[in-house]
C-alpha cells in the first residue's frame, strides 16, 4: 500500500462507493491553443446511488468518466473515492483501488477473444489474487443466464450474450462502484432493454453505486439522478 493511501482519512464518514468531484477540470494542449474539455465540475454521488451522466456528443462525458475512474488525471480539482483522493496516488495505487472497489461495463464489451466466457469472468478475481475464481465466476454467469455458455468464446456468442459476460465480469468482484459507458450502444433495442433490466437488477441486489454514461434519455430516467453536461460544464445535477 502506498504512503498516500496510508495517509488517507478514515472512511467512517462515507459509505463504500461514495464519489466526489471537486472543481474538476481537464485541458489538453494542442499545437496552436489549449482546449478545455471540462471546467469546474463539482458534485457528490452518495453510496448506493444510480446516477446518469448525459450530454451531447463532445460535452465531456467520456472524459469525466475517465477522471472519476482514475484512468486519467485532472488538470485542476480532484476526485475522491471513499475519501481517497485518486490524484494523490501513483498509477499503481490507482490501479489497486480500481481492482478493489470498481467495476466497468463498456459499449464495446472488451472481452478477451482468446478466453472463454468463464475465463473472462474469472480474470479480475485472478488478478486480485483470489484463491477460488472459478466458483464465483460460474455462479454469476448462471445468474445472468449463461450457465450453458461457460466454455464458449466471445466469437461464439451474440452481442447480447457478450454484454451479459461483461456484466458478470463487472459484478463478480462485488465492486463498491460500477461505471457503465454506453452499455447498450452496440445492441439492438430489445436486447439493449434486457441488458439494462439486468444491469439495474444486479445493481440493486449488490447495493453498488452506479455511474452510467448514456445518450439515451429513457435509460437516464431510470437512474435516481441525472448529471447533465454541456460544453464541458455541469449544467444540472
Amino acid at each position: 500500500m502506498t504512503s498516500s493511501m496510508a495517509a488517507s482519512p478514515p472512511h467512517s464518514s462515507v459509505g463504500a462507493g461514495a464519489l466526489t468531484a471537486a472543481g474538476l477540470g481537464k485541458r489538453v494542449r494542442l499545437p496552436d491553443h489549449e482546449l478545455t474539455i471540462l471546467a469546474d465540475v463539482s458534485f457528490t454521488i452518495r453510496s448506493g446511488e444510480a446516477v446518469a451522466i448525459v450530454g451531447a456528443s463532445g460535452s465531456g462525458k467520456s472524459t469525466l468518466l475517465s477522471l472519476l475512474a482514475g484512468l486519467d488525471l485532472p488538470s485542476t480539482g480532484s476526485v475522491s473515492l471513499d475519501d481517497i483522493v485518486l490524484s494523490a496516488l501513483d498509477e499503481d495505487g490507482r490501479a489497486r483501488i480500481r481492482g478493489e472497489k470498481v467495476g466497468f461495463v463498456f459499449q464495446s464489451f472488451q472481452l478477451l477473444p482468446a478466453l472463454t466466457a468463464i475465463e473472462n469472468v474469472m480474470l479480475p478475481l485472478e488478478l486480485r489474487g483470489d484463491r477460488d475464481a472459478q466458483a464465483p465466476a460460474k455462479k454469476i454467469l448462471e445468474r445472468v443466464g449463461l450457465g450453458e455458455r461457460l466454455e464458449h468464446y466471445p466469437r461464439q456468442l451474440s452481442g447480447g450474450e457478450q454484454q451479459r459476460v461483461a456484466l458478470a465480469r463487472a459484478f463478480v468482484t462485488e465492486p463498491d462502484l460500477l461505471f457503465a459507458d454506453e452499455p447498450t450502444g452496440n445492441l439492438d433495442t430489445d436486447t439493449g432493454r434486457a441488458i439494462v433490466d439486468l444491469l439495474f437488477e444486479l445493481n440493486a441486489q449488490h447495493g453498488t453505486t452506479l455511474v452510467l454514461v448514456t445518450h439515451d434519455e429513457r435509460l437516464a430516467a431510470r437512474c435516481s439522478r441525472v448529471l447533465r453536461l454541456a460544453a464541458g460544464r455541469l449544467v444540472s445535477a
